[in-house]
């Protein structure tokens, strides 16, 4: 009987030599099939750097439509304070202040006319990310609410239906005759 026991013993062991083979192709497996995320980060062009011997151009005080953000993610709309919810409509009626069939008329607070519009967004250097994204889309949103204004005055149902009709390299009309004018200044050294 001690050495059917002893058989025994030696029987049960399992054989490893492959686990490891097998680990690294689970391992592999996984890298391969693995996507990682990558922030993109706010999809803008930016204009070109100007030539420090030449100066802006002038923009009229009036034209300037401000808007400051604070620390804590409050606004100042032209120096007095605005919740984000009416940020939309102010800026609408400061970009389309004169354009007849738009029924702001020509308030002397507001642009002279779509053209000469220019929204000016200026953060601290503390600004809460959120805040500073959601006060620059809520401009673009009067932007694209603009701009779908004036395509169902051209006969489509929505900005977005006329810019997919729009042939690759086709001129955007509606964008050209209303120009995003969107500064973003730089935060004050602190």
């Amino acid at each position: 009987m001690g050495l059917l026991e002893k058989r025994k013993r030696e029987d049960v062991e399992i054989p490893t030599a492959s686990m490891a083979d097998i680990a690294f192709l689970l391992l592999i497996f996984f890298l391969v099939t693995t996507t990682i995320d990558v922030d993109t980060g706010i999809g803008m062009v930016l204009p070109p750097k100007l030539d420090e011997t030449v100066e802006p151009p002038p923009v009229r005080e009036r034209n300037m439509f401000k808007i400051l953000v604070n620390e804590e993610g409050r606004l100042l709309v032209e120096d007095k304070p605005l919740p984000v919810s009416q940020l939309r409509a102010e800026v609408k009626k400061h970009v389309m202040n004169c354009v007849p069939d738009y029924g702001y008329g020509c308030l002397p607070e507001y642009s002279e006319s779509p053209d000469d519009a220019v929204i000016s967004i200026k953060t601290a250097r503390q600004t809460p990310y959120d805040a500073y994204i959601q006060v620059l889309d809520e401009v673009w949103m009067a932007y694209f609410e603009i701009w779908d204004n004036e395509a169902r005055k051209r006969g489509y149902p929505s900005y977005e239906a006329y810019r997919n009709q729009l042939e690759p390299g086709e001129e955007n009309e509606i964008r050209d005759l209303i120009k995003a004018q969107i500064s973003i200044a730089e935060p004050d050294p602190s």
